[in-house]
């Protein structure tokens, strides 16, 4: 097994709405944010060449909205789904499966390209994964989050018949789904329905890609939580578990936002469980 970091760009969200009920003063030093309080967020995603798949996790925000969608999110940099995938010596036809942790425009936008006036998968040769309780909720959504489930990122997907859902456990959160034999799935349900962790057996390490349970390494300390999440305390306790279990396992964290640090693994302190060394995805 081989891990890639594919990093297809920078977008700019509200520094107040990213940390929730911490305040500017505080935040402001973790991530500073420009003259309209927005500040850069990575859209980093995760490629595992596993045997004769090549997985990639979550896909960033497409190109396919209007003018107007993307200059509420101010997309910069020079890097793009198809550069990085480049830069390994992929192409977006090699890709076998693209395993979504959740069905937010940021993370599954590019699950699907414009072709003409036809909304079709831009992995054509992929099996697209997602779990039919996050499905519901993605494509009947409640008032509040609506906005981040965009019907064209999420119904051609089915459409187009290469949609599989992951079975959720009885318990909603085990570990013991899987999507190969190195990669378990955990369930969090803070952020939004059942969205997918995957965890991942690596040269003897375990890592996980964070999504959205800690969309950044400033995000570790417990009351940082999203004022995106849409039940904050749930995210919450499941930052409280997992922290837990993932200092006792030494688990290093990959990041999909954060805009400077890829990885990092974990200490206890006098404040609590805090960030250990930075490292890039490469030098594990």
């Amino acid at each position: 097994m081989k891990l890639y970091s594919i990093n297809t760009g920078y977008f700019k969200l509200d520094g107040g709405a990213m940390f929730g009920v911490v305040p500017k003063s505080i935040w402001n030093k973790i991530n500073p944010a420009d003259e309209n309080n927005l500040s850069s967020w990575a859209l980093r995603c995760l490629l595992i060449e596993d045997g004769n798949r090549l997985i990639l996790v979550d896909n960033g925000n497409g190109d396919k909205q209007d003018a107007k969608f993307f200059s509420h999110y101010h997309l910069h940099g020079d890097d793009t789904l198809d550069k990085s995938l480049a830069k390994y010596g992929f192409h977006r036809d090699d890709i076998t499966d693209a395993f979504l942790t959740h069905l937010h425009f940021d993370h599954c936008g590019g699950s699907i390209i414009r072709q003409g006036d036809k909304l079709v998968p831009a992995f054509k040769n992929a099996t697209y994964w997602s779990n039919e309780v996050h499905w519901q909720t993605a494509t009947v959504p409640n008032d509040r989050e609506k906005a981040s489930f965009l019907k064209e990122n999420i119904l051609p997907i089915k459409e187009s018949g290469r949609l599989k859902f992951i079975d959720v456990p009885e318990d909603g959160i085990t570990t013991e789904t899987r999507i190969s034999t190195e990669i378990k799935i955990r369930f969090v349900y803070g952020h939004t329905d059942a969205m997918m962790l995957p965890q991942i057996n690596y040269n003897g390490k375990t890592i996980v890609y964070m999504a959205d349970l800690l969309p950044s390494a400033g995000h570790i300390p417990l009351p940082y939580v999203m004022a995106y999440d849409m039940f904050p305390l749930t995210t919450l306790n499941e930052k409280k578990s997992f922290l837990k279990e993932a200092i006792e396992g030494d688990y290093i964290l990959f990041f999909e936002h954060d805009p400077q640090f890829e990885c990092c693994n974990l200490q206890q302190s006098e404040r609590g469980i805090r960030a250990k060394d930075f490292f890039k995805l490469s030098e594990i």
